[in-house]
Formats: structure tokens, C-alpha cells, sequence
């Protein structure tokens, strides 16, 4: 799948050891970068496809952020419309 870089989506890109996280996003004139390490522990990685990509939420994100192990973490059934 091809991915618009200038689209507003959040890139995340997690280091090799799992210390480190980035986020780039394109911000209407520029790139935006977030950038945190750890001093203690990883971030989760979440699953990936064949590829080595995943899409996530911008829950899911925060999870990550705070150390919640996302397969632990069950949502309630919530009305959607079709």
C-alpha cells in the first residue's frame, strides 16, 4: 500500500531496541517530529502485517506511550452506525 507522506497521518517509527520512538507528520508547512526514549523498559510493538507496517489508533498510541500491553486491554461493545 502506498502511503502520502503529506496526508496528515502519524508515522511512527520505533527503534531497534524498543527504547526509542518517532513521530513524523506533515503540519499544513512543514514536518513535525516527536521524538522520546526511555531510560527503563520498551514500547510495545503493536503486530504487523507481511510489510512491517501496522495502523493504529490514536488510542492504541497512548497505550503504547504508557506502557499498557495492548493485548490486554478490552474495549466495551459500543453502538456503531452502518
Amino acid at each position: 500500500m502506498q502511503q502520502d507522506v503529506l496526508s496528515g497521518d502519524v508515522f511512527i517509527f520505533i527503534g531497534r531496541r524498543g527504547n526509542k520512538i518517532k513521530l513524523l507528520q506533515w503540519d499544513s508547512d512543514g514536518f513535525a517530529l516527536y521524538e522520546k526514549g526511555l531510560e527503563q523498559g520498551t514500547f510495545e510493538r503493536p503486530p504487523a502485517s507481511h510489510n512491517g507496517h501496522f495502523c493504529i489508533t490514536s488510542q492504541q498510541l497512548q497505550f503504547i506511550f504508557q506502557g499498557v500491553i495492548l493485548k490486554t486491554v478490552r474495549q466495551k461493545i459500543r453502538f456503531t452506525c452502518q
